[in-house]
């Protein structure tokens, strides 16, 4: 969490629960569920692993866009890895060790600056999440909320999203369009087809 030092403790501790909310929502992104587990890291970190890691830069938008939805100002910086790692059976994510989390740890210690979300592959796959992590940090909650709405891969139809929220159809897709979403859902695909294959 970036300048954790300036919040007060219940902002802490709300700002982790709406990454560990997120990370529940990201387990009933398939059927069966996807294996997602979340662990608070010290007094402001936290991690998450999950069971597709094709879905990881699609999981660091959705947790930066409940970010800006939910608690508007606070921001966290994600380090994606992917490759092999080890959970012990009961779970526990600090419990965790391989070479993913090696990756992932160095990598969150080396961003700075205006970055929040960084890739340990590197080449294309991190300059597409550079490209993804600075579309996302302009997000206005409106957009946010509407980001954070079809970035699910089973997410419902546009026109039941704007009924939930009370406002129109077009309504939603303004707040898609200006966010970049139609650009960003298209290299989310791309990307995760090719990790696919």
């Amino acid at each position: 969490m970036i300048a954790s030092s300036d919040l007060a403790p219940d902002e802490v501790d709300a700002t982790l629960a709406t990454i560990e909310r997120a990370a529940d929502d990201i387990s009933h992104w398939q059927t069966p569920s996807l294996m997602t587990r979340f662990a608070r890291r010290g007094g402001d970190g936290w991690q998450i692993a999950i069971g597709d890691p094709t879905l990881a830069l699609r999981a660091a938008l959705f947790i930066q866009a409940r970010l800006r939805r939910d608690m508007d100002t606070t921001k966290t910086r994600i380090a994606l890895a992917t490759g092999d790692g080890t959970l012990p059976d009961s779970g526990d994510l600090n419990a965790a060790h391989g070479p993913v989390f090696v990756a992932s740890g160095r990598l969150l210690t080396s961003i700075s600056g205006n970055r929040l979300i960084a890739h340990a592959q590197g080449g294309a796959v991190d300059a597409a999440t550079h490209l993804a992590d600075h579309i996302s940090v302009g997000w206005t909650q409106a957009q946010a909320r509407a980001v954070a709405a079809l970035l699910p891969p089973n997410a419902p139809a546009r026109a039941e999203i704007a009924k939930s929220f009370g406002i129109t159809r077009q309504a939603v897709n303004q707040a898609l369009w200006s966010a970049g979403y139609p650009a960003l859902d298209d290299a989310l695909r791309a990307m995760e087809e090719d990790a696919r294959k």
